[in-house]
Parts: C-alpha cells; structure tokens; sequence
C-alpha cells in the first residue's frame, strides 16, 4: 500500500510541477517544490497542495532569474543542435557536443531542486549542484538514466508526462539522499 501512495505522490507533484511552471519564470521554483513535496512525504509530513504551493512561493526570490536563465540556455542549446545539425558540414559533432552539454545542464538543474530548501540562495545551491554532478558521477549517471525514460516513455505515450515527471524528482531526490563521501560537504555548501 505505501508503494502506491508513493506512485500518487509522484503523480501528484508532476501534475503540481507542470502547473506550476507553465509561467516559465516558476520553473526552478516549480521543480524545487516538487523535489520538497516528494521529500515531505518520504519524511511523514504534509504533501497537501497548499504547502507544494507554499513552498513555490518560498523559493521564488532569486529562482525566477535563475529559471529565465535555465530556459533560454536549453533554447540556445536545441537552436545550436537544430542548425549545426542541418546547415553545417561536420556540425554534427558539434551537435553531440550540445546534446551532452544539454543533459549536463539538466542534471545540474534536478540536483539543484532536490537540495534547495526555504531560505536556501539559490547562488549557492546551484554552486553546490554543480560540485556534487562532477564530484558523484554515479548520482549523476543516474539522473541521466531517469531523464532518458522520460524522454523514451513520453515519447511513447505523452500522457505519461505526468507520472513521470514525479518519478524524476524522486530519482532526484533519492540521489541526493543516499549516502556518499561528499554528501556531508554539498549539504554545507548550500547553508552557506
């Protein structure tokens, strides 16, 4: 029975999530309070929507630019593969380039939402996201593997988005719950 209620906390904070960031400026904010929903109920306590509403509003100061920045980066990346792809000669290494600079942003993007809590800087938690992607390359991996069967079941069926868009911010989250020699030092570097 937990095991479904955990399935119906993931479906809830992907449909929240989605919602959420349809302003594009509530991304980073969106994400984090989906990451904290999915943590809140690991943890027991409340996943009601107005605290996944709550916890937005809390991490808007400072994540509306960094979610136009997240944005306009990705949209840079996609017009970079798009064109190298089709009206360069050899762009098509360049465009792989893109890609993996695109999923390492995206990696950084989801360690960020999992460690940010309220009144965290979202300067230094997006500083200690970056050092935990490079320093956790297993975590990291992980995240990749959750993104591409998102990608991959989306793909399939869209409807799907929802589910799993929760289950990536629990991937997230689990992969930056679970223990690891640096856990103790990017736990730090966010409360600075």
């Amino acid at each position: 029975m937990r095991r479904f209620a955990l399935f119906g906390e993931c479906l809830t904070a992907g449909l929240l999530v989605l919602l959420a960031a349809v302003p594009v400026v509530t991304l980073m904010p969106a994400l984090a309070a989906g990451c904290a929903h999915i943590k809140a109920h690991v943890d027991g306590e409340t996943t009601s929507v107005r605290a996944f509403f709550r916890r937005v509003r809390a991490a808007v100061p400072g994540g509306w630019v960094l979610s136009v920045g997240v944005v306009v980066a990705f949209a840079v990346l996609a017009v970079d593969v798009v064109v190298l792809r089709t009206r360069v000669a050899g762009g098509g290494v360049v465009a792989v380039v893109c890609g993996m600079a695109a999923v390492g942003l995206a990696v950084v993007v989801l360690r960020a939402a999992a460690l940010w809590t309220a009144g965290a800087r979202w300067s230094a938690v997006v500083r200690a996201a970056a050092r935990r992607g490079g320093s956790d390359l297993g975590g990291s991996l992980l995240l990749v593997m959750a993104l591409g069967m998102l990608v991959v079941v989306t793909w399939q069926l869209p409807p799907l988005v929802l589910p799993m868009l929760g289950c990536v911010l629990m991937a997230a989250v689990a992969v930056e719950r679970r223990p690891t020699a640096h856990h103790a030092s990017a736990i730090d570097g966010v409360r600075r």
